[in-house]
């Protein structure tokens, strides 16, 4: 089980990756195609060319951690507009879908009370 924290943000990479990459071939992607620093508290979601393997990379307070995922059937469906962006960012609610098979693009959200910030 992954936990959400409830002020991380979510980017992932629209590109699919050599899906055996570790750390530093995911830092290197973070810092230098995505453009962000990986110290910050951003999960980066990253998958392989069949859209059956994710993996999320984020710092953990003290280090880096892996989270790996490896479907046993199907794939993880996304369909994102293209424009021309190297990452998308995605609510916490989306990559909860995202991994539950959820195709969150034809999910309605009911209007709910948002403060705005000062």
């Amino acid at each position: 089980m992954l936990t959400l924290p409830p002020n991380v943000s979510v980017l992932l990479y629209r590109e699919p990756i050599n899906i055996h990459r570790s750390f530093d071939g995911l830092l290197s992607l973070t810092r230098n195609a995505i453009g962000v620093d990986p110290i910050t508290p951003t999960f980066f979601v990253f998958f392989n060319r069949h859209r059956n393997k994710l993996k999320i990379l984020y710092w953990d307070n003290d280090g880096f951690a892996i989270w790996y995922k490896r479907l046993e059937k199907g794939t993880f469906h996304l369909t994102l507009p293209v424009n021309g962006e190297t990452s998308v960012t995605l609510t916490r609610a989306q990559l909860a879908m995202l991994l539950e098979g959820i195709d969150f693009q034809n999910v309605k959200k009911r209007k709910r009370f948002f403060k705005k910030s000062a």
